[in-house]
């Protein structure tokens, strides 16, 4: 017979122990590793280097990226990890000019906020002062200075008048709207909704407030189909046409103007 190994006690006593202190040991380092972690995570908590270093801006037209982070409540002393994204989209939406906010972080220390402004579709002059009209009807506080991003309204002396030209604008393509500089309006007898618009390439139309956003779409392709230099007012109302004005008029008024100079 094969005559078996016999390993005694004594020999497997050294070994165990051995085997049980590594064990030991790794264990140790192991809770040791996550106690320094623990312990670095606290640090790194209450340092600035967990505070929020950047906020970045975007979609701001009118409003200044400093009055929107001001809004936001975020500076650089807040802490990274206590960004409250949906408390601050409400805090920034509270603004009557946004219609909307979207906040976002960025690892490690920076803050996104992506803003979308209400449209201003007209800016109504009164005593040289300008009111900057939102697609919502809201009137903002007198500037000296259009934007030039929307029209000019003047004489709208009746409020219902203006009223339902700003729900008008509203409803008009920007394409459109962009094409016009300023709408005045100028009612006649039997006609109390006369507009007449000065427009950007320097034609002028007499139109209706009445249906003004269905009207005015066409004002593109009459212009296009107008001998270029041509002069005169383009009626855009029951029907579409363009009311060539006589050179007379012109010639008389500069050479009254020559006289005058003279």
């Amino acid at each position: 017979m094969e005559e078996r190994k016999v390993v005694s006690i004594e020999e497997r006593i050294p070994r165990l122990k051995q085997t049980r202190k590594s064990k030991a040991n790794r264990r140790l380092i192991f809770y040791l590793s996550i106690l320094f972690v623990l312990i670095s995570l606290v640090i790194y908590l209450q340092s600035p280097l967990s505070h929020v270093r950047n906020i970045n801006v975007e979609g701001a037209q009118h409003i200044s990226s400093e009055e929107i982070t001001k809004l936001s409540g975020v500076t650089t002393d807040t802490n990274y990890w206590q960004v409250n994204a949906k408390e601050i989209q409400k805090q920034i939406e509270s603004h009557e000019q946004i219609n909307s906010a979207d906040v976002s972080r960025q690892f490690p220390s920076t803050v996104e906020i992506e803003v979308k402004e209400a449209e201003r579709i007209g800016y109504v002059m009164e005593k040289g002062q300008y009111r900057a009209i939102l697609e919502d009807g809201t009137q903002l506080e007198a500037t000296s200075v259009p934007a030039g991003d929307a029209p000019v309204l003047a004489g709208f002396s009746k409020a219902t008048y203006l009223e339902e030209m700003s729900k008008e604008l509203k409803e008009l393509p920007s394409s459109v709207a962009s094409l016009i500089s300023e709408i005045h309006w100028v009612p006649k007898e039997g006609n109390p909704y006369q507009i007449r618009l000065y427009m950007n390439d320097g034609y002028e139309v007499l139109a209706s407030i009445r249906n003004f956003s269905t009207k005015m779409p066409s004002y593109p392709s009459i212009v296009s189909q107008l001998e270029p230099g041509s002069h005169g007012i383009i009626h855009i109302d029951v029907g579409a046409y363009f009311e060539e004005l006589p050179e007379e008029e012109g010639s008389s008024d500069e050479e009254n103007t020559n006289e005058a100079e003279g």
